[in-house]
């Protein structure tokens, strides 16, 4: 490992010499990147992930200054994956460059690729409201590169973490766009009950029982199969347990969709936040009786 950082180090002094000295012959900005270059490779095989990250930023200066902006762009996308391991603040900053570069050139689809990578770092920090900035931003650069798949994963995490922040007419509406998306293609028609149920949890979350009705209606019309599900009695269940404020039914509701299809945290999280607004309501009228 050492002897691969040592020679990272010689690379790198190489470069810096060649960039403060005078050349006759040549590029030295070209024969400084190709030392940088070098440099970066040598620390990577050192696993010294910060001087890599350093070095690949000197080398996307370097391609600047040779106005070879795609280059640059990669540079510091390299960097960015170098401080990955290290630095999650630095690795942004890096991720963001290579972004504005591409956005820049046109380059929507490479663009969108490294907000959504932004996004999911910022996922892994639980960061949720800065995940969300770049997946939006990662979801629109899609839609106009027409990828819709793409655009859908990110709507999905946006709406999960929207509901998560209690943002739920934002959750709501993401979910509803997801299945109608979905009722309109053969090989994800099958998932379209589900974003419904999770949009249909979302109205349970903002307490409305007319909207729940008014969407139990919508979904219906959206997918006629929706009527017979599985999801779609859950639903009806919640609302009627909700209606009549009764712990109990929406208990045995939840219970008896479980054992049959496995609820995932989200529904989890969001149906316990239901419960609990029932059982203080139900407190709340005991007090008063």
């Amino acid at each position: 490992m050492s002897d691969h950082i040592s020679k990272g180090e010689d690379c790198e002094k190489q470069a810096e010499k060649k960039l403060n000295g005078w050349q006759l012959f040549g590029s030295k900005l070209e024969d400084a990147a190709d030392l940088y270059e070098k440099a970066a490779n040598f620390y990577k095989l050192g696993k010294s992930w910060d001087q890599a990250g350093a070095v690949y930023v000197k080398l996307a200066e370097c391609f600047i200054k040779l106005d070879s902006k795609h280059d640059a762009a990669n540079a510091y996308a390299d960097a960015g994956h170098c401080y990955k391991k290290t630095n999650t603040t630095e690795c942004v900053s890096r991720l963001e460059q290579a972004l504005e570069i591409f956005m820049e050139l046109g380059r929507l689809s490479m663009s969108a690729r490294y907000c959504k990578e932004i996004a999911e770092l910022y996922e892994k920090e639980r960061n949720l409201e800065k995940a969300m900035v770049y997946y939006e931003k990662a979801a629109d650069l899609y839609q106009g590169e027409e990828v819709s798949s793409s655009e859908n994963q990110c709507n999905l995490k946006i709406a999960e973490f929207a509901a998560e922040l209690e943002q739920y007419q934002k959750a709501i509406e993401l979910y509803e766009e997801v299945a109608r998306q979905s009722l309109n293609n053969h090989l994800l028609k099958s998932g379209a009950k589900r974003h419904l149920l999770n949009a249909g949890i979302c109205q349970l979350c903002k307490n409305d029982i007319v909207a729940i009705s008014n969407a139990l209606d919508k979904y219906q019309d959206m997918d006629p199969t929706f009527a017979g599900s599985r999801e779609h009695r859950l639903l009806a269940d919640l609302a009627s347990s909700i209606d009549e404020e009764d712990v109990e039914k929406f208990t045995d509701a939840v219970k008896e969709f479980d054992s049959l299809t496995k609820l995932d945290a989200l529904k989890t999280t969001l149906l316990v936040r239901v419960k609990e607004m029932l059982k203080a309501k139900e407190l709340e009228e005991d007090d008063l009786t």
